[in-house]
Protein backbone atom coordinates (compact mmCIF):
# COMPACT_ATOMS: atom_id res chain seq x y z
CA UNK A 1 0.00 0.00 0.00
CA UNK A 2 1.41 3.39 -0.90
CA UNK A 3 1.99 5.42 2.25
CA UNK A 4 -0.23 8.31 1.44
CA UNK A 5 -3.24 6.58 -0.09
CA UNK A 6 -5.93 5.08 2.10
CA UNK A 7 -8.76 2.91 0.83
CA UNK A 8 -12.18 4.12 1.95
CA UNK A 9 -14.26 1.57 0.07
CA UNK A 10 -15.15 0.51 -3.43
CA UNK A 11 -17.23 1.39 -6.43
CA UNK A 12 -20.17 -0.97 -6.01
CA UNK A 13 -22.34 -0.23 -9.03
CA UNK A 14 -23.29 2.23 -11.73
CA UNK A 15 -26.36 4.37 -11.12
CA UNK A 16 -28.50 5.81 -13.87
CA UNK A 17 -27.37 6.65 -17.38
CA UNK A 18 -25.14 9.67 -16.78
CA UNK A 19 -22.14 7.76 -15.42
CA UNK A 20 -22.96 8.15 -11.72
CA UNK A 21 -21.45 5.51 -9.47
CA UNK A 22 -22.36 4.09 -6.11
CA UNK A 23 -19.42 4.24 -3.74
CA UNK A 24 -19.72 1.91 -0.75
CA UNK A 25 -17.46 3.30 1.97
CA UNK A 26 -16.49 2.34 5.49
CA UNK A 27 -15.94 5.78 6.95
CA UNK A 28 -18.12 4.90 9.93
CA UNK A 29 -20.61 7.72 9.41
CA UNK A 30 -22.90 9.23 6.81
CA UNK A 31 -20.66 11.28 4.61
CA UNK A 32 -21.01 13.39 1.51
CA UNK A 33 -17.19 13.48 1.27
CA UNK A 34 -17.36 17.21 1.88
CA UNK A 35 -14.17 18.92 0.80
CA UNK A 36 -12.90 15.97 -1.24
CA UNK A 37 -12.15 17.13 -4.78
CA UNK A 38 -10.31 14.07 -6.04
CA UNK A 39 -10.44 10.34 -5.44
CA UNK A 40 -7.90 7.78 -6.63
CA UNK A 41 -8.52 4.42 -8.23
CA UNK A 42 -5.78 1.81 -8.25
CA UNK A 43 -5.68 0.78 -11.90
CA UNK A 44 -2.63 -1.41 -11.49
CA UNK A 45 -0.84 -2.36 -8.32
CA UNK A 46 0.45 0.86 -6.72
CA UNK A 47 -0.57 2.94 -9.71
CA UNK A 48 -3.12 5.46 -8.48
CA UNK A 49 -5.12 7.40 -11.03
CA UNK A 50 -6.88 10.61 -9.92
CA UNK A 51 -10.53 11.21 -10.77
CA UNK A 52 -12.07 14.58 -10.07
CA UNK A 53 -15.27 14.58 -8.06
CA UNK A 54 -18.08 16.69 -9.49
CA UNK A 55 -20.86 15.77 -7.13
CA UNK A 56 -21.58 13.49 -4.20
CA UNK A 57 -25.04 12.69 -2.84
CA UNK A 58 -25.56 10.68 0.32
CA UNK A 59 -27.63 7.56 -0.25
CA UNK A 60 -27.41 6.09 3.26
CA UNK A 61 -24.96 5.40 6.09
CA UNK A 62 -22.44 3.62 3.93
CA UNK A 63 -23.23 4.48 0.32
CA UNK A 64 -22.98 7.67 -1.71
CA UNK A 65 -23.73 8.47 -5.32
CA UNK A 66 -20.63 9.98 -6.85
CA UNK A 67 -20.21 11.77 -10.17
CA UNK A 68 -16.69 11.82 -11.61
CA UNK A 69 -15.43 14.25 -14.22
CA UNK A 70 -15.20 12.64 -17.65
CA UNK A 71 -17.39 9.66 -16.71
CA UNK A 72 -20.63 10.56 -18.49
CA UNK A 73 -22.13 7.27 -19.58
CA UNK A 74 -23.17 4.04 -17.96
CA UNK A 75 -20.54 2.22 -20.07
CA UNK A 76 -17.75 4.49 -18.86
CA UNK A 77 -18.92 3.93 -15.29
CA UNK A 78 -18.92 0.15 -15.78
CA UNK A 79 -15.33 0.24 -17.05
CA UNK A 80 -14.16 1.56 -13.70
CA UNK A 81 -15.67 -1.26 -11.72
CA UNK A 82 -15.01 -2.90 -9.47
CA UNK A 83 -12.38 -0.62 -8.03
CA UNK A 84 -11.07 0.22 -4.61
CA UNK A 85 -11.40 3.93 -3.93
CA UNK A 86 -8.53 5.74 -2.23
CA UNK A 87 -8.11 9.16 -0.70
CA UNK A 88 -4.91 11.00 0.02
CA UNK A 89 -3.94 11.10 3.66
CA UNK A 90 -5.21 14.59 4.53
CA UNK A 91 -8.63 13.98 3.00
CA UNK A 92 -8.76 10.55 4.59
CA UNK A 93 -8.09 11.89 8.08
CA UNK A 94 -10.80 14.51 7.70
CA UNK A 95 -13.35 12.03 6.41
CA UNK A 96 -13.09 9.09 8.77
CA UNK A 97 -15.14 9.17 11.92
CA UNK A 98 -12.54 8.94 14.64
CA UNK A 99 -14.40 5.90 15.93
CA UNK A 100 -14.27 4.13 12.57
CA UNK A 101 -11.90 1.16 12.52
CA UNK A 102 -10.34 2.56 9.34
CA UNK A 103 -9.01 5.46 11.39
CA UNK A 104 -6.54 2.97 12.93
CA UNK A 105 -4.54 2.62 9.70
CA UNK A 106 -0.92 3.49 10.34
CA UNK A 107 -1.26 3.18 14.13
CA UNK A 108 1.29 1.15 16.05
CA UNK A 109 0.10 -2.00 17.80
CA UNK A 110 1.31 -2.89 21.26
CA UNK A 111 0.45 -6.04 23.16
CA UNK A 112 0.41 -6.13 26.95
CA UNK A 113 2.71 -9.15 27.07
CA UNK A 114 4.85 -8.71 23.96
CA UNK A 115 5.17 -4.96 23.72
CA UNK A 116 5.36 -3.29 20.28
CA UNK A 117 4.29 -5.56 17.43
CA UNK A 118 4.25 -3.36 14.34
CA UNK A 119 2.19 -0.91 12.34
CA UNK A 120 -1.35 -1.47 11.10
CA UNK A 121 -1.10 -1.93 7.32
CA UNK A 122 -4.71 -2.84 6.67
CA UNK A 123 -8.02 -2.89 8.51
CA UNK A 124 -10.45 -5.72 7.72
CA UNK A 125 -13.96 -5.27 9.03
CA UNK A 126 -15.83 -8.44 9.84
CA UNK A 127 -19.18 -8.91 11.57
CA UNK A 128 -18.60 -8.60 15.33
CA UNK A 129 -14.91 -7.74 15.07
CA UNK A 130 -12.18 -5.98 13.20
CA UNK A 131 -8.92 -7.57 12.11
CA UNK A 132 -5.79 -5.49 11.70
CA UNK A 133 -2.92 -6.63 9.52
CA UNK A 134 0.51 -6.16 11.05
CA UNK A 135 3.86 -7.55 9.99
CA UNK A 136 5.54 -9.19 12.98
CA UNK A 137 9.18 -10.02 12.31
CA UNK A 138 8.41 -9.87 8.59
CA UNK A 139 5.44 -12.25 8.80
CA UNK A 140 1.91 -11.08 8.07
CA UNK A 141 -0.34 -11.39 11.11
CA UNK A 142 -4.07 -10.72 11.39
CA UNK A 143 -4.90 -9.56 14.90
CA UNK A 144 -8.42 -9.31 16.29
CA UNK A 145 -9.59 -5.99 17.70
CA UNK A 146 -12.72 -6.75 19.70
CA UNK A 147 -14.17 -6.32 23.17
CA UNK A 148 -11.93 -9.05 24.55
CA UNK A 149 -8.66 -7.91 23.01
CA UNK A 150 -8.84 -4.12 22.93
CA UNK A 151 -7.36 -2.38 25.94
CA UNK A 152 -7.38 1.16 24.56
CA UNK A 153 -6.68 3.33 21.55
CA UNK A 154 -4.26 6.15 22.29
CA UNK A 155 -4.94 8.74 19.59
CA UNK A 156 -2.21 11.11 20.75
CA UNK A 157 0.46 8.42 20.48
CA UNK A 158 -1.35 6.72 17.56
CA UNK A 159 -1.08 3.38 19.30
CA UNK A 160 -3.57 0.56 19.70
CA UNK A 161 -3.08 -1.34 22.96
CA UNK A 162 -4.20 -4.96 22.81
CA UNK A 163 -4.26 -7.87 25.20
CA UNK A 164 -4.10 -10.75 22.74
CA UNK A 165 -5.01 -14.34 23.56
CA UNK A 166 -2.13 -16.55 24.70
CA UNK A 167 -0.42 -18.30 21.85
CA UNK A 168 -1.75 -16.06 19.07
CA UNK A 169 1.50 -14.25 18.37
CA UNK A 170 3.49 -17.50 18.49
CA UNK A 171 1.19 -18.81 15.75
CA UNK A 172 2.56 -16.14 13.45
CA UNK A 173 6.17 -16.01 14.62
CA UNK A 174 6.53 -19.76 15.00
CA UNK A 175 8.35 -19.33 18.31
Amino acid sequence: MANNYFSIGKLASAHGLQGDLVLRHSLGKRSALKGVTVIFLEERKNSFIPYFVQQVTVKDGENVYIKLEGIDTKEAAHKLMPAQVYLQEDDFKQQTASSAPLALLGYAVEDQQYGPLGTIEEVIEMPMQVLVKVFIKGKEALLPVNEQSLVKVDKKQQTVHLNLPDGLIELYTGE
